[in-house]
């Protein structure tokens, strides 16, 4: 058996170590480094429970010259993507975020389908989603389509 974890996510940065620690702030624990030929990190390792996150340098790391390496590195990177994270409290997770620079693009609140979440951007353009758990809804699929479909009639 492998001590991989099973879902690997990679994201591309300008600056890979400033970037390593600022996904610490979401729970990710750094686990190795790569350094390209000049000496400058141009990979990191995180993990977080089942999840690895892969690190990479915009500029360093020996990809491909190809239309979507050269779209990659013009932007915007993780555009229509956003990762969803379960932490234990999202209130607190949301404002360590903020100190470290994230934007906070939606503040804390509870949803009618059962969870606390708030949703932030990383300084490199990558959307997160902070989730907890409140168990405040039996139908978590009808709940949301209520609040985001249904019509109030006069």
């Amino acid at each position: 058996m492998s001590s991989e974890p099973p879902v690997r996510v990679g994201l591309r940065v300008s600056d890979v170590g400033e970037a390593a620690t600022l996904y610490e702030n979401l729970g990710f624990v750094r686990v190795g480094i790569v350094s390209g030929v000049n000496g400058a990190v141009v990979m990191a390792i995180l993990r977080r429970g089942p999840l690895q996150l892969l690190v990479d340098a915009l500029v360093g790391m020996p990809f491909p010259d190809s239309p979507r390496e050269r779209q990659t590195k013009a932007g915007p990177r993780g555009l229509g993507v956003v990762i969803g994270l379960e932490v234990d409290d999202v209130d607190e997770t949301a404002r360590r975020c903020r100190t470290a620079g994230y934007v906070i693009t939606s503040a804390p609140m509870d949803a009618p389908w059962g969870e606390r979440y708030a949703e932030l951007e990383d300084p490199y353009g990558y959307a997160w989603k902070l989730f907890q758990l409140t168990g405040s809804s039996n139908d978590g699929v009808q709940a949301a389509y209520d609040a985001w479909f249904r019509q109030t009639r006069s």
